[in-house]
């Protein structure tokens, strides 16, 4: 009886044990894999019951031990959802943390707070206020706004910085229109300060979005912040200069293969990577040099090697290094950002990244794998061979692409500004966002507005990437702004003329006069339909409204005293199917910089060049009349009606900018108006001797907003084929343009 007992007492405690292990009362430790033994767990029905049961504890206790344990399982993403982080917005995304409300009634509007009395700005501030406000989507009206950004400076948290905002927090919170941060923007470039440069900003952000530059992987918050880069205070506020690389040389390889020029740490955050570059620095292809010449106390520190180091660093000079190489090395600093990243783009030489951690600028919307090489700070050793195996096509590929988001969204503070919020209002107006391809191919996501459309076919600039053609047809955009008074007027001749051309789809005829509309009977009758709209407030620039009542994808531009034939018209029309996305036309007119008086000039004398086509008579696509509404700032279109001059400069301003291209002249002809009216008309203002005048101020305005001269000169026209050829002219297509 007593053996019995026993059996039953021990069998009790074996189930209770079974009981225990299989619900986690019990851990049992695994033993610790060697590197080439197999998962014993593997092998083990029970295993995956066993893995399951292990993650119990942290879900009924988050304690600390609990989440470090995890964390040596983890990505840099996950561990930044799970630690607290360094703000109490960490987990914070656009639809948790963000007002959508006045958005949806007042459209993408961005306020900037009146600076406070006594706070100083750095400059570098002063242009990211001065580019949002300057910019279509400012509004001076808080009740506007969908967007809020601080006049307070933000930019180098850095407490050793001569440019740290003391008391911070406080000058924050007593905002009115703070609201814990919700739908408000931080702008930062340095956070931290020695000796480890946290990204803490020293002050709770709470609901806010953060552009900073440097910012890790695990405390990025995706599609809530933007990562930008890292600028120095020389950074241009707008314009900017172009990229470096002039001509693709084929091969495109340079001088040096692999280059770095920089700072060596000694000791502290940042000191590992840069201390180990001599290991790879040959003095032949791949030349990395580091000085230990910096700080006060350099000295004290100063290890065997940095005699030697600085000898060398002496020798070269960086510019030349920079120019001349085909891969840049970006490796991190005392933060995880570099301003070599941003002077490697520019000159053409193709970064090397070597920052683990570091969620690359503008990493939302860029495909970086386009135009840099991604390396890991573990491998140095391995960089040399990687980028040498890199072939020589996939280079040039790299290099282009180098130069195409300098321009399109780095070379300025204006562009970094606009581009972060251009981001943010995709994701406000998700469903007219931009594509992947209208931001990483020309002309960028900054001149692809979805507004107009997010269909790439219905944009000029990406037909062939597309493999379509544009609709075949044009439509006449006549602008009238004198009486009708007989029917021998040059307009009449021209709507005559126009409509018999082949590709014509419609006539629009935009009445500017201030007189009433003539009848309907009194206008010619055509093949085509004749439409009559009249312009907006009788100004200039309603000319490039864009009109729902253009259906095609070209437009024919043109003005009241025009004389064009219809031959010259079909060949016009021929010639820009072949270049859609650029101004086509006959008149052509030229700038130059005039250095006795140290500003632009305009010129209309026959040259051997020409950097604009007047748009009295040219073909362009309809998408510029939306940009030049939508993208250009009122103050320059209020100068150009104010005028009534103009308005043809500002729109090859426009187009040059976009497309860095110059327009194209067809067939020279030096007959391109009619005689003048009579001076009561407001066609007069060509013979006007203030007409000329106004246009030289318009040329140094435009630039000035442009903030560079964006027209390129080109010397070359195309004519048709045996064009002026002594050949019978039975054998010539457009045989009437000869005889004109």
């Amino acid at each position: 009886m007593q053996a019995k007992k026993r059996y039953l007492i021990l069998f009790a405690a074996g189930a209770c044990l079974v009981l225990l292990f299989c619900f986690g009362g019990i851990q049992v430790p695994l033993s610790r894999r060697g590197p080439h033994r197999r998962d014993d767990r593997s092998l083990h029905p029970g295993a995956r019951w066993h893995r399951w049961s292990g993650y119990l504890q942290p879900f009924s206790a988050l304690g600390k031990d609990a989440s470090d344990d995890l964390g040596g399982h983890m990505s840099p993403r996950q561990k930044r959802d799970t630690n607290s982080g360094l703000y109490a917005g960490k987990r914070c995304r656009m639809e948790s943390c963000f007002d959508f409300s006045s958005c949806e009634r007042n459209g993408f509007k961005v306020y900037v707070y009146p600076q406070q009395k006594g706070e100083k700005l750095s400059e570098s501030y002063q242009n990211v206020l001065s580019s949002i406000e300057g910019s279509r989507f400012y509004t001076p009206d808080p009740g506007q706004a969908c967007l809020f950004v601080l006049s307070l400076d933000t930019l180098d948290r850095d407490q050793l910085s001569p440019y740290y905002v003391h008391n911070l927090k406080a000058k924050i919170q007593s905002l009115p229109l703070w609201n814990e941060g919700r739908n408000h923007i931080i702008f930062n470039l340095y956070s931290g300060t020695w000796p480890d440069y946290t990204e803490d900003l020293g002050f709770d952000i709470g609901l806010a979005m953060l552009a900073k530059a440097s910012i890790s992987t695990e405390n990025f918050r995706p599609n809530f912040d933007i990562s930008i880069p890292l600028f120095s205070k020389d950074h241009p506020r707008t314009g900017g200069d172009r990229g470096y690389l002039k001509h693709n040389t084929i091969p495109p390889y340079r001088k040096y293969m692999l280059v770095f020029k920089g700072k060596r740490y000694l000791t502290g955050i940042g000191s590992d990577t840069r201390n180990a570059l001599y290991h790879v620095h040959n003095s032949e292809d791949v030349v990395l040099l580091t000085t230990c010449k910096h700080g006060k106390d350099w000295q004290k520190h100063k290890d065997a090697r940095c005699d030697k180091d600085n000898t060398e660093y002496d020798k070269y000079d960086y510019r030349e290094m920079l120019y001349n190489s085909t891969f840049c090395l970006v490796p991190r600093g005392r933060r995880l950002g570099s301003f070599r990243f941003l002077e490697a783009l520019q000159a053409a030489c193709v970064p090397v990244m070597l920052s683990n951690g570091w969620e690359l600028p503008f990493s939302e919307i860029i495909d970086w794998n386009t135009a840099a090489v991604i390396g890991d700070e573990r491998l140095l050793l391995q960089i040399p061979s990687t980028v040498r195996s890199i072939h020589q096509d996939k280079i040039l590929s790299l290099r282009q692409q180098t130069q195409f988001l300098w321009e399109a969204y780095f070379n300025s503070v204006e562009k970094i500004v606009l581009t972060t919020l251009e981001i943010i209002q995709d994701r406000v107006l998700l469903h007219s966002s931009r594509s992947s391809l209208m931001w990483n191919s020309l002309p960028g996501g900054l001149f692809a507005l979805p507004q107009y459309s997010t269909n790439l076919g219905d944009f000029p600039f990406y037909y062939a990437k597309l493999g379509i053609k544009p609709y075949p047809k044009f439509t006449a955009v006549i602008h009238v702004v004198t009486p009708l008074v007989s029917l021998s007027q040059p307009v009449m001749k021209l709507i005559v003329a126009v409509a018999k051309s082949q590709y014509c789809a419609q006539v629009i005829i935009l009445w500017n006069c201030d007189k009433p509309l003539p009848a309907k009977h009194r206008w010619p009758a055509t093949s085509v339909p004749v439409t009559v709209i009249e312009g907006e407030s009788k100004v200039i620039g309603s000319r490039f409204l864009p009109y729902d009542t253009i259906p095609t994808d070209a437009v024919l531009s043109l003005d009241e005293d025009t004389v064009l034939s219809t031959t010259e018209v079909d060949f016009a029309f021929t010639v820009w199917q072949s270049f859609p996305d650029r101004i086509v036309g006959y008149p052509a007119r030229s700038h130059f910089w005039d250095s006795n008086k140290e500003r632009w000039g305009y010129t209309s004398k026959w040259t051997n060049d020409y950097s604009m086509v007047l748009t009295g008579a040219a073909i362009y696509h309809k998408y510029y009349h939306h940009l030049y509404t939508a993208y250009l700032p009122e103050s320059l279109r209020g100068m150009v009606d104010q005028m009534s001059n103009c308005e043809d400069i500002l729109m090859n301003f426009l187009v040059s900018s976009v497309t860095k291209l110059p327009p194209i002249k067809v067939t020279q002809k030096k007959q391109y108006k009619e005689t003048m009216m009579g001076q009561s008309s407001r066609a007069s203002r060509w013979a006007d001797p203030d007409h000329f005048a106004q246009r030289q101020t318009c040329m140094n305005k435009f630039a000035s907003w442009f903030g560079t001269m964006p027209l390129v000169h080109s010397r070359m026209r195309l004519d048709p084929v045996l064009f002026k050829d002594q050949v019978s002219i039975l054998r010539k297509k457009y045989r009437e343009i000869e005889r004109l």
